[in-house]
């Protein structure tokens, strides 16, 4: 019996130095093979990796091992998200510069995940940072400028007073800043956009071309997008409350069928109709300064208590002149959204319906939901937001909601009231252009020079890339690059006449936006080398966090698109998408505790008394309870923090990656606890132990293939060869945790075979011992490595092909046919798949339950089913 305990810690560094000599994992164009494109989202170096690394990219790793092995010519690259404003706080905080910072965090977390044993192209290793990058990103700009794709305007934005640059609508939470927390302030400054709205309906559209991402996923981005058709309306104003000059209010709608529901008229802070009255009126003028502050995202919108103010103006009814509504200024209308006002219908809009019930609103129902009676039908405070039948409504009485639409935007539009373009509905988008500007030292330079007399000059290829100066100064808050002494002085490149750099740097999301495209041919010359794109591209497993669900894979879209358009990119197939398939996986949570101080305590500073119900946690320095608190997603702020190093420095790497893969489906989060990783631990050596003794049991090669199979080893044949095919079609469909069953499965009915003797056995043993380790192969490489040269094997487990089941072995020659007595289910029987329908009918009758039913009476008929079911009739 074999005692000697796996050591993974040694072995594990052996392995990852045999791969990486061998250039195992370097990839390289081959048309003649099939390709996959394996892609994690890369990391932002913050300085050291975290559980959520680990699962993430345990899983990209399976995915390209296990294509490796199906004969797919793999690249499964890796590189650093490098640019943002974390490296300039840094800077400030610590003195140090942000580039220091940054390559100091990616050699720490290079070396991390090598201790993962990841089957990386480190060959084709990029940091968004290095000039190297950010040339072609340059090029790039400056071809979307040509193209008319980038452009420059005046425009509102979100700004931090205390961190000095732009927000994005995302980055303001609650009217204050992410990180600073300072309240935010509305600027109207000049900014460099990308024109991502051209490129809105092939965005929407395409969606549905992407059946391998997650609906919700898919769901978010079209509710992003915001494609709506509509009409304008116009809304007379009372003159008595009006504000000089204006008559008249313009509304875009997309329901005018449900406009006898309308109870309000709401306008943006920023609409001139309540920068008119606010000038009269100081508590409005100070209730749009606080809509300013707050983000204008859907998701800050949607979040936020809908709040409004009574401008004291009234509208007259497009279809009855003496119904007056009131005008409100609200905090969920945006001015950049239609007309930046709308009419609310609450009875079939929920924001409007919590908006009525907040200000005591009137509530008609104008939509007869299908089998609902007109006059009972009510609403309390849930909106009906489906279509149905009118009522309340005047002349739309009885008519379908689209029916409706037709008839009220036809009578708008004979009144002079409403208007769409040619007759069709008009089409809106709560999309807009993307601003890129950041007012930011650490991220790519926009290569503009501004000049007195020629306004902006794109700077001439040949100058690229436009570098960052190393001597900048982060000793106060602001925009380095705009107070440098010399580095943003120069001349026209067109008259030779001093003139300025643009000081402003691209949004990170740029960087982000074509990392991908760039992985294909890191070296190139070019932004792109257009065959080795045409060969590897789109990504075929493209894997991170739902958190990005909407704007880096958006703006990812966009940028492949606006690629193809400036003829940088060309797709194999029909296709402008970057990413074929997408997997979003959960968190890694942890619990939670705290000292008798209400003090956040890391796990290791906690110590546990007792099991279940009385398991009690204890500080480890003062000895005094704790308090163990709720399981949250592992956060600094919370402390509910493991290191990585430390869980593969004592338990391997392979171990954390089978309790990732093993503990829950992978969309799902896992609850990171030292029971399961020890658990998964146990594992490894159990599996270590099993190979030791099919070695020392049967030592050497296989020999030859025995001509026939007893009972016994042809148990163990079916066993290993039926998980073999469950291991292979679960890691296909990403389903780990069920590939990890498997293989627990398998292992025991391997492990009870041990003890038999025999060359049958002997045979089948050691071809079950291969296909275990082949199987555990993309979820625990080092320990498949070893255990492939305990058997004495000289080749590598991560070069080997995936073998094939044989297909004899995967037909099950039993099957489970439900007895019936009188139409009532006894029973089930277990019985040869080829038996006769009297053998079946034999077996039946001697069922002890089926005995009991007939209490001694002989069955008056018995239909059997062949494969399916046995009726007995008594």
């Amino acid at each position: 019996m074999a005692n000697e305990r796996y050591n993974a810690a040694e072995r594990e560094k052996y392995w990852q130095s045999v791969w990486e000599k061998g250039e195992i994992f370097r990839a390289s164009e081959d048309p003649s093979r099939p390709k996959s494109y394996v892609l994690e989202m890369f990391p932002y170096p913050s300085g050291r990796i975290h559980m959520g690394h680990v699962r993430n990219y345990a899983m990209g790793d399976v995915v390209a091992r296990y294509k490796r092995a199906r004969g797919f010519n793999v690249l499964h690259p890796m590189g650093w998200d490098a640019f943002g404003m974390p490296a300039e706080n840094a800077a400030m905080e610590r003195k140090v510069h942000p580039g220091a910072w940054t390559y100091a965090n990616i050699d720490t977390m290079r070396g991390q995940l090598k201790s993962m044993g990841l089957s990386l192209d480190w060959s084709r290793e990029i940091a968004t940072c290095s000039p190297s990058y950010y040339k072609h990103q340059q090029k790039l700009f400056l071809d979307f400028l040509k193209k008319g794709i980038a452009y420059r305007k005046s425009s509102k934005v979100n700004w931090d007073p205390v961190d000095q640059t732009v927000l994005a609508n995302e980055q303001v939470i609650d009217g204050r800043g992410w990180r600073s927390g300072a309240l935010v302030e509305q600027r109207e400054l000049t900014q460099w956009f990308f024109k991502i709205t051209d490129y809105a309906d092939e965005l929407l559209s395409d969606l549905d071309t992407l059946v391998n991402w997650p609906e919700k996923v898919r769901l978010m981005q079209a509710n992003w997008i915001g494609r709506s058709e509509g009409m304008l309306v116009r809304w007379a104003l009372d003159k008595k409350a009006a504000p000089k000059d204006f008559s008249e209010l313009e509304v875009y709608t997309t329901r005018p069928d449900t406009l006898f529901g309308a109870s309000f008229l709401a306008v943006a802070a920023d609409h001139p109709l309540a920068k008119a009255a606010a000038e009269r009126d100081p508590k409005l003028a100070a209730f749009c300064d606080e809509c300013r502050r707050m983000g204008t995202s859907v998701a800050d919108i949607e979040a936020a208590e809908k709040r409004g103010y009574d401008t004291g103006i009234r509208a007259i009814h497009p279809f009855d002149d003496s119904w007056e509504l009131p005008v409100y200024v609200a905090n969920f209308v945006l001015m950049d959204y239609g007309t930046g006002a709308i009419f609310g219908c609450p009875s079939g809009d929920q924001r409007d319906m919590d908006f009525a019930r907040r200000y005591n609103l009137p509530v008609v129902p104008v939509i007869l939901p299908p089998g609902e009676n007109a006059e009972t039908f009510q609403l309390t405070d849930k909106a009906y937001v489906d279509d149905g039948t009118m009522i309340n409504s005047r002349f739309l009485d009885g008519l379908s909601t689209s029916a409706a639409f037709e008839e009220a935007a036809n009578r708008l539009e004979k009144q002079s009231l409403g208007s769409r373009p040619q007759g069709a509905r008009k089409v809106n988008y709560r999309l807009r252009d993307w601003g890129i500007s950041r007012q930011r030292y650490w991220g790519c330079p926009i290569p503009i020079i501004h000049c007195k007399t020629h306004g902006p000059v794109p700077v001439p290829e040949k100058d690229l890339p436009i570098e960052l100066p190393e001597d900048a100064t982060f000793d106060k808050p602001g925009n380095p690059l705009d107070r440098h002494p010399t580095w943003k002085h120069v001349n026209c490149p067109i008259c030779g006449e001093p003139a300025v750099r643009e000081t402003d740097t691209m949004d990170t999301f740029v960087d982000s936006s074509w990392y991908f495209v760039r992985f294909t041919a890191p070296e190139a010359q070019t932004p792109v080398d257009l065959n080795a794109a045409h060969y590897w591209l789109p990504v075929d497993q493209y894997i991170g966090g739902i958190e990005h669900a909407i704007l880096h894979l958006l703006y990812s879209r966009f940028f492949v698109r606006a690629m193809c358009d400036t003829g940088h990119l060309s797709f194999a197939t029909n296709t402008r998408e970057p990413f074929a398939a997408l997997f979003t996986q959960g968190m890694v949570t942890h619990e939670t505790y705290k000292s008798e101080d209400g003090l956040w305590l890391l796990p290791n500073e906690v110590r546990f008394e007792g099991e279940g119900a009385n398991r009690k946690a204890v500080e480890v320095s003062s000895g005094r309870p704790a308090v163990i608190g709720s399981i949250e997603k592992m956060s600094k702020s919370k402390k509910n923090l493991v290191d990585p190093d430390d869980i593969i420095a004592h338990y391997g790497a392979d171990c954390a990656r089978w309790f990732m893969l093993s503990d829950s489906p992978p969309e799902r989060d896992v609850i990171w606890t030292e029971a399961g990783v020890a658990g998964a631990g146990r594992f490894i050596q159990r599996v270590w132990r099993i190979v030791e003794e099919i070695a020392e049991a049967y030592p050497g090669e296989k020999g030859p293939k025995p001509g026939s199979f007893g009972p016994e080893a042809l148990e163990v044949r079916k066993a290993a060869h039926r998980a073999l095919d469950a291991v292979g079609r679960a890691i296909e469909a990403l389903r780990f945790n069920v590939a990890v069953a498997n293989i627990h499965e398998f292992s025991n009915v391997l492990q009870s075979a041990l003890s038999k003797r025999g060359p049958d056995i002997a045979w089948a043993v050691r071809e079950a011992g291969d296909l275990l380790i082949v199987m555990i192969g993309p979820m625990m490489p080092h320990l498949a490595e070893e255990c492939w040269a305990r058997l004495g094997y000289n080749t590598l487990v991560a070069n080997e092909p995936w073998p094939a089941p044989e297909p004899e072995l995967l037909v099950d020659d039993q099957v489970t046919i439900a007895v019936q007595v009188n139409g009532k289910r006894r029973d089930e029987l277990v019985i040869s798949r080829s038996a006769k329908s009297e053998e079946v009918e034999a077996a039946a009758l001697q069922l002890g339950s089926v005995v009991r039913a007939l209490d001694g009476r002989p069955p008056k008929k018995v239909i059997v089913v062949p494969q399916r079911i046995v009726n007995v009739v008594g």
